[in-house]
């Protein structure tokens, strides 16, 4: 039996319910240029590329030029970063879950599609201090989800051994992140996309809620707190 030393998660979605404020920031971009708005359940389904592909996303189809869309993602950026505390929140009982992973000796780290910028500072503000080895977000020259390079260098530096290692997150996105880097990949259906994205995109296990994870680890040998 497999034994797990380090769970490596998603961000929005997975850990926190970030929609509400990039929504709210997206919209404040498209009324800025006199476009239409979308709903909180639209932006459910353009998240999970990082925030360009959002951006893109989001704008209308005439206003996608090279300029335009770099126009825009500076707007967003800046509206989102300013507002990214408004009413983000951590899912209920992952602050439990981290406690407890780390309690049985569990790594854990985050590894996201979002702005490396922007990754560090949530977490900071959300979480308690040392509750991830280590804070990974989209950098420049690295391709995003789900090609799994940033995931390699990520586990390179935590010195993580695929063997014992899981991916959990909320979309089809992560779920071939995980595969394609050769780690189960389990899906968090209380995120964005729900179980059928999940189940049709491979989820090894589907994670009804954060403690579910417990479970999973135990079945594999994870250690587990006392």
């Amino acid at each position: 039996m497999k034994t797990v030393k380090t769970i490596l998660f998603d961000l929005d979605g997975t850990l926190l319910n970030t929609i509400d404020d990039l929504a709210d920031a997206a919209n404040w971009v498209c009324a800025q240029n006199g476009w239409p708005a979308f709903t909180v359940e639209q932006y459910k389904q353009m998240v999970g590329n990082g925030i360009p592909k959002l951006v893109e996303r989001f704008s209308p189809a005439d206003c996608r030029s090279p300029e335009q869309l770099a126009a825009a993602l500076a707007q967003f950026t800046a509206r989102y970063d300013a507002h990214k505390e408004d009413k983000t929140a951590p899912y209920p009982g992952i602050p439990e879950l981290l406690a407890e992973l780390k309690a049985a000796g569990i790594q854990t780290a985050v590894f996201s599609n979002k702005a490396d910028a922007l990754c560090g500072g949530i977490i900071d503000h959300y979480f308690a201090p040392g509750s991830f080895a280590a804070v990974r977000g989209s950098r420049p020259g690295v391709p995003t989800k789900p090609d799994p390079a940033g995931l390699y260098s990520l586990m390179a530096d935590l010195g993580a051994d695929a063997s014992a290692t899981l991916f959990v997150g909320d979309s089809d996105v992560d779920i071939a992140t995980g595969h394609n880097a050769g780690l189960p990949a389990l899906g968090a259906v209380w995120g964005f996309r729900g179980a059928a994205e999940l189940t049709a995109a491979g989820a090894d296990a589907l994670l009804w809620r954060p403690a579910d994870i417990l479970a999973y680890i135990s079945g594999m040998g994870g250690a587990q707190p006392n």
